[in-house]
């Protein structure tokens, strides 16, 4: 019947590889398949896709096999991270959204079965990467403030699936997600390195690591600290 394409991004460590969501729609006996190293949470997305599709109010392809690869296959694809490219691209492949869009578009985040988004792990490198390709995010909006961390960049907040429908058919935009306001965000902190007493060592690193920008781990038991200072 038809084919589309959806871009997305898998996560490996601060990685976030390319993920190409190919849908292909065929008439025959009806199935969903999946192939290109899923594992099993990703699987599972065949039953969260479709429940959310019926949900939300978009017809499921009747009498119709939904093929799904995720290319590359030597990458491994793990969560629930490609319900919403997956749905878009059933719902492109069907002819109720356009597909004109896509191709400049990267898609993230996991359908509750309502067809609300949820959050996702790892954004803010796949937000880079997308960036890189200059294409525009669509983010769930319990995102939001990873996505404002990511500057340059367009990502488009989004509460559930039928939004995403709306502002693909242009019918009512999506809100795009704002910079964090870092001046803001540190008045607005609780907590001084002032307040600690003792752990001079610890306290030393951590304004070492702000001045520089540098990166810091804390590892040692419970209860020595290490929370405590890292929100400082």
């Amino acid at each position: 019947m038809a084919l589309a394409r959806v871009y997305t991004r898998a996560l490996i460590g601060i990685h976030a590889p390319e993920i190409r969501v190919e849908v292909d729609l065929a008439r025959g006996m009806p199935g969903f398949t999946m192939v290109g190293m899923p594992a099993t949470t990703v699987k599972e997305a065949r039953d969260r896709v479709k429940t959310a599709l019926m949900n939300a109010g978009f017809e499921y392809p009747p009498a119709t096999r939904i093929t799904v690869n995720l290319a590359p296959a030597d990458i491994p694809k793990t969560g629930a991270r490609y319900d919403l490219a997956i749905a878009v691209g059933i719902l492109a492949a069907s002819g109720q959204i356009p597909d004109t869009l896509l191709e400049q578009a990267e898609f993230y985040g996991e359908l509750a079965l309502t067809g609300e988004l949820r959050a996702v792990n790892g954004l803010i490198p796949a937000l880079l990467a997308c960036r890189k390709k200059k294409r525009q995010a669509f983010v769930p909006i319990a995102n939001e403030q990873e996505a404002g961390l990511v500057r340059e960049q367009k990502s488009w907040l989004a509460a559930d699936l039928v939004s995403v429908y709306e502002h693909l058919h242009e019918h009512q935009p999506l809100r795009e997600s704002k910079p964090v306001d870092w001046a803001c965000q540190a008045e607005s902190d609780e907590g001084d390195l002032a307040d600690v007493v003792g752990q001079e060592q610890a306290k030393r690193a951590l304004l070492l690591s702000a001045a520089g920008r540098h990166h810091l781990l804390f590892v040692g038991p419970p209860g020595t600290g290490k929370t405590m200072l890292a929100q400082r």
